[in-house]
């Protein structure tokens, strides 16, 4: 259907907005997840949905200086709308251990190593 308040060259925004208005900047989004994709192959791991998102979970609760669990890590993942089940939240955190970028404390919490939050944050 014909809509005279967008743009006739094939685009759906509308004029005077831009990609980048709403809550998300998708351009930092995007910029993170390159990122990670570098990160994940570094250590020699293929890029997965799951390990991009879990990656970046640890990635912010790192930048407010906490520590996130299995149980927590997997709460935030459904509170972002990604149906993740608790056994694959875990089997990739026990992956991510055993290659060197996620690190298991005493309390049972997970936090990236500090080599891999390094590289992250550009450093």
């Amino acid at each position: 259907m014909y809509n005279a308040q967008l743009p006739t060259d094939g685009s759906t925004a509308p004029m005077g907005t831009s990609i980048g208005s709403g809550v998300f900047d998708q351009r930092t989004d995007r910029h993170r997840n390159e990122r990670i994709r570098c990160l994940l192959k570094s250590f020699g791991l293929r890029t997965s949905l799951i390990r991009l998102k879990v990656i970046d979970a640890l990635l912010s609760a790192a930048e407010q200086e906490r520590t996130l669990g299995v149980r927590g890590l997997h709460s935030q993942l459904l509170d972002l709308d990604i149906p993740l089940s608790f056994l694959s939240v875990r089997e990739v955190l026990k992956r991510l251990c055993n290659e060197g970028v996620v690190t298991l404390n005493a309390d049972k919490s997970y936090s990236l190593t500090p080599q891999a939050f390094a590289a992250l944050r550009g450093e």
